[in-house]
């Protein structure tokens, strides 16, 4: 399905490894010149956008630590300048870390939850005002399911993420009069290099939890990105979607 984003300027943070990679060239595919955030894979991320150049698209890479709100703003600034617009914002970067919490400690909190809740607040907040001119703005969170039904281990990265859900929910009523819609995509565990070595360690006892028998692979997360930044997707606003091969089903 072509979606025709042609003419749209989408950011996607995390844009250079796993599921940010694959929902930058989504989107590019479709026709969206896409700005490529990264922290510290700068490498990765000029990889993506060769990728993209190769395929008679555009793409630029900006490197910005999310949790700095000045850094973000700074970015935005950037992409306008270089773009000339902003319709698009997909939050997917963010930080987990598997640890039982009562051997968390302060700096773990700060860390997860300055990448996974600050983070989307100021990308939100610095984009805001191009969405709004837009007119046809887009949101879009990915969360991961821990944040919706709990799991041992992702105590903190899962109340951070649940934070974002509310600030999309909030979003999409006070920015919709403005054509905004924003939407957050729920994740089950998506197979990426980053856990790699938690996947292959726990592989049989994982996939049981899910009733498609196998875990989730980034290309099953870049459509629905690509449909909600669409007009396809013009009339879903404020919900969250349940990407999880079953994991979860409220």
């Amino acid at each position: 399905m072509n979606l025709n984003l042609k003419g749209r300027v989408a950011l996607v943070t995390g844009g250079a490894n796993g599921v940010g990679r694959e929902i930058v060239n989504a989107l590019a595919a479709d026709g969206a010149a896409v700005a490529v955030n990264y922290r510290s894979s700068a490498d990765q991320a000029k990889e993506v956008v060769d990728e993209v150049t190769a395929n008679g698209g555009r793409a630029i890479a900006y490197g910005a630590d999310i949790a700095d709100l000045a850094a973000v703003q700074q970015m935005i600034e950037k992409i306008v300048a270089d773009f000339g617009r902003l319709d698009i914002v997909v939050n997917n970067a963010g930080l987990a870390k598997r640890q039982r919490f009562s051997e968390t400690t302060p700096a773990d909190w700060k860390m997860q939850i300055d990448a996974c809740l600050y983070g989307a607040i100021h990308i939100c907040h610095a984009a805001a005002p191009h969405l709004e001119k837009s007119g046809n703005g887009r949101i879009i969170a990915l969360i991961g399911d821990s944040s919706r039904v709990g799991e041992s281990g992702l105590s903190i990265v899962a109340a951070a993420r649940a934070g974002v859900v509310g600030l999309v929910k909030s979003l999409a009523r006070e920015m919709g009069r403005f054509g905004v819609t924003a939407n957050t995509i729920s994740l089950g565990l998506v197979e990426t290099p980053h856990d790699k070595a938690f996947v292959d360690a726990n592989r049989e006892k994982l996939v049981k939890l899910y009733p498609t028998r196998r875990l989730g692979l980034p290309s099953d997360v870049a459509p629905a990105v690509a449909l909600l930044a669409s007009d396809a997707g013009g009339w879903i606003t404020g919900q969250t979607i349940s990407i999880s091969g079953g994991y979860s089903m409220v």
